[in-house]
């Protein structure tokens, strides 16, 4: 006769490990659920999932519910069960689960659904014995079972501080957009994004919308990227896809693989050419192709442009500076090359060279990873400069440059602009100010020799630095939110 009980726990014990992987694997891994800004409600599920499972796979890996414990079993279920089916919801309206998560999620519901029905069974039999948490051990299953138990708790605490983070961001990004709203133009256009996704792109895309305007973006799933703007915007997988008819007016362009990651050998030097050069040039061919052209590309760019610059220099870098013969600055002068050529189609053209930009997404995170852990402090020399900008900064300058271009009007011409706060700091600088703002010391440093060995030519990108200002905003009349970088990390590293 089968033992129904051991067969619930060995399901229980193959309800952990599937978990795991799903929450490793996809939460953390290919979907990152902590850092996606539409993933906070999710997240706060699974974190009082999290707690009902730690509960019952240490509760039950040696212990029987009798009596009155055994209709509190039976209570924890029903909550169980719909807190799943509102997970289901609430999934499906915030994002577009992959294959695998999908069949996977689909297998943990059969699963619990299978377990929790031998154990009410199980509970309806405890709930005669007189009222006790009677002990049976299960050797090593039941070891196994609190082991998971442990574990989901664990992550029940992740998800749940990374809920708290994104749910306040969220506050935080709706009071802003009310208290100050970002202006583009004298009245909304038609707008195509690239990168629209993207870190800088999806809080670009959300200011637009606020103000307005009607937004496509262009990317390599369309389907998720509706999914993830809630349906606000049309989303292209082709240019083609966009009829001639239909008049395009501005087009900002933010696409371009991500710079820090794979060391930049000649293949992935090619990579990184095609997703900014290759895909401007393609922007442009298409605005040559249509009978009625956008009147304004803003096109993204680096400070990268300028090279590296020698470290003891404080020589300030405005737009004219001139670019140096190193891969970054290539990479960025080609870039604006292609953009440049829309000129020849009457297009107004702005490319927008952005620094370090600081964000709660990006590489901000990354960066001040050390510094949370208390470990924090210079890299190399720790006095090559670090040129930044806070994001909501960034797409107010863009809104700027729109604005400006459109007020005055004028031949059509390439302008460039830096996106920089005004108050470049040197990199130990920089995170002295962060470790002050998280109240952390200030003191590991980390030798250039392993980063230039790990990175190759990639370490320039965090040993060398250049001191740029951001001349043309300035003498437009352009005012920072963020000018200084405490003022910077402060909204976005402490809880309002």
């Amino acid at each position: 006769m089968i033992d129904t009980h051991l067969l619930a726990l060995q399901l229980m014990a193959a309800q952990g490990a599937l978990g795991a992987f799903d929450t490793l694997y996809h939460h953390e891994g290919t979907e990152a659920l902590p850092r996606r800004a539409s993933a906070g409600r999710e997240l706060a599920i699974h974190a009082t999932r999290s707690s009902i499972y730690c509960l019952l796979f240490i509760g039950l890996s040696s212990w029987a519910w009798h009596g009155a414990w055994a209709w509190v079993l039976l209570a924890v279920f029903g909550v169980e069960i719909v807190l799943t089916l509102w997970d289901f919801v609430v999934e499906d309206r915030s994002r577009l689960l992959p294959p695998t998560e999908r069949v996977t999620h689909t297998v943990l519901a059969i699963n619990a659904g299978a377990f929790i029905a031998l154990l009410a069974l199980a509970a309806v039999g405890w709930a005669t014995e007189p009222t006790a948490l009677a002990w049976q051990p299960q050797g090593w299953l039941g070891a196994f079972l609190a082991l998971c138990g442990v574990g989901v708790g664990v992550s029940g605490l992740r998800d749940a501080f990374a809920a708290r983070a994104l749910l306040r961001r969220r506050r935080q990004a709706r009071v802003r957009e009310t208290e100050a709203p970002v202006r583009f133009g004298a009245r909304p256009r038609r707008v195509l994004v690239t990168g629209g996704t993207g870190f800088i792109g999806q809080i670009l895309v959300r200011h637009l919308l606020a103000d307005g305007h009607a937004v496509t973006v262009w990317t390599r799933d369309a389907r998720a990227a509706a999914w993830n703007f809630g349906g606000a915007v049309r989303c292209v997988q082709s240019l083609a896809e966009l009829p001639a008819a239909e008049e395009i007016e501005v087009v900002v362009n933010l696409a371009g693989a991500r710079i820090l990651g794979a060391r930049w050998s000649e293949r992935r030097q090619r990579q990184l050419l095609a997703s900014r050069e290759g895909l401007t040039r393609q922007l442009v061919e298409w605005m040559a192709a249509r009978p009625r052209k956008p009147w304004l590309l803003l096109s993204g760019s680096a400070i990268g442009y300028y090279g590296a610059q020698p470290q003891g220099d404080a020589a300030e870098l405005d737009e004219d500076a001139p670019p140096q013969d190193i891969f970054m600055s290539r990479l960025c002068q080609r870039w604006e090359q292609a953009a440049q050529a829309a000129v020849a189609l009457g297009v107004q053209v702005a490319c927008m060279r952005f620094g370090f930009v600081l964000g709660h997404q990006g590489s901000l995170p990354q960066l001040l990873l050390p510094v949370r852990l208390g470990v924090g402090g210079r890299l190399g020399s720790g006095r090559q400069w670090l040129s930044w900008v806070h994001v909501h900064d960034l797409v107010r300058a863009l809104a700027h440059a729109w604005s400006r271009i459109e007020r005055e009007g004028g031949m059509p011409a390439a302008q460039a602009f830096n996106v920089t706060a005004p108050q470049a700091l040197s990199q130990h600088d920089f995170t002295r100010v962060a470790a002050s703002v998280l109240h952390r010391p200030c003191w590991m440093p980390t030798p250039a020799a392993p980063v230039k060995l790990l990175l190759g030519e990639q370490a320039d990108l965090l040993l060398e630095g250049q001191r740029v200002v951001p001349a043309r905003l300035l003498r437009e009349g352009f005012a920072f939110m963020f000018p200084d970088a405490r003022g910077a990390l402060t909204d976005l590293c402490r809880p309002r």
